[in-house]
């Protein structure tokens, strides 16, 4: 899960960790559609990705989170 692979992983930098958690946050917002939700999480996961500081494999796992939001998003 997101949560795991990088909100707990201390290799990846504080700013990234906070926004998958931001992020995770977001879908978990039951007030929202889903749509809406995934849109949120995509915003935030989209603006870190391209972070140079990100280790190459948790950039990996966000943009496997990118593709999943994005079939949600259509």
């Amino acid at each position: 899960s997101l949560e795991e692979s990088v909100v707990q992983d201390m290799s990846v930098p504080r700013n990234i960790r906070k926004a998958a958690s931001e992020a995770i946050e977001n879908l978990q917002d039951k007030g929202q559609s889903r749509k809406v939700r995934a849109h949120s999480a995509t915003e935030i996961l989209d603006e870190i990705s391209n972070d140079p500081n990100m280790p190459m494999h948790t950039r990996t796992i966000i943009w496997q989170v990118l593709t999943e939001l994005e079939r949600i998003e259509d």
